[in-house]
Formats: C-alpha cells, sequence, structure tokens
C-alpha cells in the first residue's frame, strides 16, 4: 500500500509542475488553447475550481455551443451545448439519434442497468412500468402520506429541537436526511430514520455523496487513467469501488427483508399486504407478461433499480430546496410573498391538500426560479449514434460525446434575458396570475422530451409541502461569512452545507 501512495503522489506532483507551465498560457483571449498531444485539458485542470462559471463564460462567448478538445487518443473530446435550439433537436426531434451510449454506462456504472444509465427497449420497458405506478393514484397517496408523516414526526420535532437550543444546524444536511428518508420509506417501505436529534451517519447516503464526486472526476480525467486507478485502486475510484461494495450489500438486505415480507404474508393470507404501495413490492410482484425484459427474480435487476430511485429522489430535491432557502435569506422580500400566498390559499385549513398545492403560483415560480440558477443535476450527456448537423450548424460525428451544461443554461443572456443572474420568481408568473410555462428545452431541471422525468408532479409537492411548513412556522437566519459555492459533482450541492440557525415564528 505504502509504494501504491508513494505512486499516486508522484503523479499528483507531475501534473501540479506540468499545470504550473502551463497555467499562464492556456487561454487565447478568453478561450481554452488547444495545445498539441494535450489539448485543453490543461485549462480544464487550471480552472476545476470555478469549473462551472468558466463554463458559463466560455458558452456565452461561443454562441452556446463550443468544442472542447481533450488530449490525443484520451477519449476526452466533447461539444458542450446550452442552445435551446440544440437541446430541443436532441432530446426530442432527433431523439432516436441520442442516447446514453456505452461509455455513459461506465462512467455510471455502479448504477448498474437502472432507467437512468439504460436506452433502448430495456428503457422503454422500465419506463412504461414507472409511468404506470407512479401515477397510480394509491401511489400519489401513499407519496403524499409519507411526506406527510415525515414532516409532523420527523422534521418538526427535529427544528423545534434546533430552535429550543439554539444550535446552529447544517440545513442541507436535515434536507438531505428528509429526503433519504421519505425516498427509502417509498421504494422499501423501511423508514432509515436518518432524520433524528442524534443525526447519525448513514453509510448509503454517504456512499451517494463519495459516487457523485467520482463521477464528476470520471469526466475531466482521461478515460485511461481513470480506468488505471480503478484497476489500482487509487484516489476516488477506491471510494467508488468501496461505495458500490455498500450498494450491494444493503440492497441484497433490502430485497431479502422484502421477498421475506411477501412470501409471509402470501401464506397468512395477508389482505392488507397485497395492497402494498412501496416500489420493491411492486416490481416484486410485476406482471412480465406486460414487461418482457424486466426480471423481478432477479436480485441485481432489483438492486439497480432501488439505486436508480435513490439517486433521482434523495440528493436532487434536497440540493433544490438547499439554494432554494439560500435564495431567500438573500431576498426577503421573496419570502414576504410566498406567506402571503400560503395565508391566502388557506392550506392550514386543508393539510396541505393536492388541490390547494396547486394554488400556489408564486411558490412554485420561486422553486423553478431556485433550481434554473442553481439546477439539482449539473450536466446532462448524450452520444450519436450517426453523423448529424446541429440546429447551431456545428457538426457531430458518430459516436460524439456531447453535454448540456444545466448550470450555464440558467445563467445565459441570449436565452433568459439581461437578468439572467437575478433570482425573479415573478418571471415565472403571467400577468393575469397564472404560472407561466417555460419549454423544457429552456428549463431543463426535470429534462425534456421522452426522458421527462416522470416523478416531476411528485417532487414538485415534496418540495412545495416542505417550503410551506418551514416558511409558516420558522424564521431561517444564514450565518454570516460562509463560503456559498457549489460542489463538483453530478447532483450540484453546496459544498460546504447551509449553516443557519432557526426560530419559531409567532402564530399570526
Amino acid at each position: 500500500m505504502a509504494s501504491i501512495s508513494f505512486l499516486e503522489a508522484s503523479i499528483a506532483i507531475f501534473c501540479f509542475l506540468i499545470l504550473l507551465y502551463f497555467f499562464k498560457k492556456t487561454t487565447h483571449g478568453r478561450l481554452p488553447r488547444n495545445w498539441p498531444v494535450l489539448g485543453m485539458l490543461p485549462c480544464l485542470l487550471a480552472v476545476l475550481h470555478r469549473c462551472y462559471d468558466y463554463i458559463v463564460e466560455i458558452l456565452e462567448i461561443s454562441d452556446l455551443t463550443f468544442s472542447f478538445k481533450g488530449p490525443l487518443f484520451a477519449g476526452m473530446d466533447m461539444l458542450l451545448t446550452v442552445d435551446p435550439a440544440n437541446i430541443h433537436h436532441i432530446m426530442n426531434s432527433n431523439f432516436s439519434n441520442y442516447i446514453k451510449g456505452s461509455d455513459f454506462k461506465e462512467v455510471f456504472d455502479v448504477f448498474g442497468d437502472g432507467i437512468i444509465t439504460t436506452d433502448s427497449e430495456l428503457w422503454k420497458n422500465l419506463r412504461k412500468f414507472y409511468q404506470a405506478m407512479l401515477h397510480h393514484q394509491a401511489f400519489q397517496k401513499f407519496s403524499l402520506s409519507t411526506t406527510t408523516s415525515k414532516l409532523k414526526n420527523g422534521l418538526v420535532p427535529l427544528l423545534n429541537h434546533f430552535a429550543e437550543e439554539g444550535t446552529i444546524v447544517d440545513l442541507q444536511d436535515v434536507l438531505g436526511r428528509f429526503t433519504f428518508d421519505t425516498i427509502l420509506i417509498l421504494i422499501t417501505g423501511s423508514d432509515p430514520r436518518s432524520l433524528s436529534i442524534e443525526m447519525h451517519e448513514d453509510e448509503l447516503a454517504k456512499a451517494l455523496d463519495d459516487v457523485g464526486e467520482g463521477i464528476l472526476f470520471r469526466h475531466v480525467k482521461p478515460k485511461f487513467l481513470w480506468k488505471l486507478q480503478k484497476w489500482m485502486g487509487l484516489g476516488h475510484e477506491k471510494k467508488m469501488i468501496e461505495a458500490n461494495a455498500i450498494f450491494d450489500r444493503v440492497c441484497a438486505k433490502y430485497i431479502s427483508d422484502k421477498r421475506e415480507e411477501i412470501i409471509r404474508s402470501q401464506r397468512f393470507n395477508d389482505i392488507s399486504y397485497e395492497e402494498s404501495e412501496d416500489l420493491l413490492s411492486s416490481f416484486i410482484k410485476l406482471d412480465t407478461t406486460k414487461y418482457n425484459l424486466l426480471n423481478p427474480s432477479d436480485d441485481r435487476f432489483l438492486r439497480d433499480t432501488i439505486m436508480a430511485f435513490i439517486l433521482a429522489g434523495r440528493d436532487t430535491t434536497a440540493s433544490a430546496l438547499t439554494w432554494f432557502f439560500w435564495l431567500l435569506s438573500e431576498s426577503p422580500q421573496v419570502v414576504t410573498k410566498i406567506r402571503q400566498e400560503i395565508i391566502s390559499t388557506n392550506l392550514s385549513k386543508t393539510r396541505n391538500g393536492q388541490e390547494n398545492l396547486d394554488k400556489l403560483v408564486y411558490l412554485h415560480g420561486a422553486l423553478c426560479e431556485a433550481m434554473r440558477l442553481y439546477p439539482p443535476v449539473s450536466f446532462g450527456r448524450k452520444s450519436s449514434i450517426k453523423s448529424d448537423v446541429l440546429p447551431s450548424g456545428h457538426k457531430v460525428g458518430e459516436n460524439s460525446k456531447i453535454i448540456i451544461c444545466l448550470y450555464a443554461l440558467g445563467r445565459m443572456r441570449a436565452v433568459w434575458g439581461d437578468d439572467a443572474l437575478e433570482f425573479k420568481p415573478e418571471r415565472w408568473v403571467s400577468e393575469k396570475g397564472s404560472l407561466r410555462h417555460e419549454p423544457s428545452f429552456k428549463f431543463l431541471s426535470f429534462n425534456s422530451g421522452p426522458r421527462t422525468c416522470l416523478g416531476k408532479h411528485l417532487a414538485m409537492n415534496q418540495m412545495k409541502m416542505m417550503a410551506v411548513e418551514i416558511l409558516q412556522h420558522y424564521d431561517i437566519k444564514v450565518i454570516k461569512g460562509q463560503k456559498i459555492e457549489p460542489v463538483l459533482g453530478f447532483i450540484l450541492s453546496m459544498k460546504h452545507g447551509l449553516r443557519i440557525t432557526i426560530t419559531k415564528r409567532c402564530p399570526s
């Protein structure tokens, strides 16, 4: 192990010395310089600490699309775009030509064959089943009751404790625990109870954090390098291997326990259990004649299904809400308007009923505005099957890698106007007070086209319910002086969390 550590350190020092040499010569004007052999990699490494904002700058002066050239034979060439016309072409009108691809599956290999990584007929089967389940009235009621129960019995007691103690708390951690517990209940029917006063660390949640970071670094390293590190068990790849082992072990336990529950219910003819609506139960009991490529008897298939849902429902929602509350702390006038809207809808008298959640237009707009500026997923990735020409005029070769930069998309003045960097929920509200629709290829937080997020409505409802509960009953004060910046990762979380104090509001 000592020799491996020395090797890794030597590689790091060598790369650092190269970086020093190229640092001052790495741009041509404001664009990254394309060096012989090394391509634009020196520039990427030099700006990695501010990668997201640098991409914003590059795309803004490149008419929304930019060709990145990686080192020779490193497989890092990619086309970066935030052009809505290109996005619509890729995600909608020429959808069949743009897939996840084998490279995507390699980079996201820890998620196996879940809906996030698959293409073709398997993806169609998965999506067909998810659509039927998520839109089923019983599952929607289950989701609503799960969120309501976790608010009442989990979040509120915890926030009351923090308020009484005057404790400084990481809001992102609290929100992440809330969404982690609720998504595990919806998937497995089991509550991990990570949202508690003890705030114990859940190994599955920690493993997800490590994987998110590792996936991003696989995008900024030559393929041969991260594969070598994986083979040798070094750096981020070592964490990915350890996280994958945790995923396998924890999911195997959930699957085993669920199979035993189903067998026990059948033995005792438990009718109430047969109506269970958690995802894992539905998958194990699904009718394979309708979904011929889905195999509920295969534990690996069930493991991949669990992981895909956790990835989709845990950090995305927590990240969106964390940035939302930070933006509110910078815009007290927005908080006032949201509270006025909550009062006018009489939410407290209907226990956050679905019909009144839909009336919270300004809150809906504020959440969308937060996700425009800080999208839960920082980038999307596609691979072309055949050569093509994008609406922008850029030529795409066979098996080309295309990166859609969601963070940059929300900050483009050419797309959102001169006030693109401002937090303005009003841009989502029409003159008549109704919700203003923005096309999905412009606002991509819930994806677009055939791959549009099936859980969009459920996610928005959960975020509204959490926001209403907190804004109605608590005042949040962000601790001054902390550094607010996004983490480099697939999920756009806050790098250092969001430290706050919380006080209870007087009933109005």
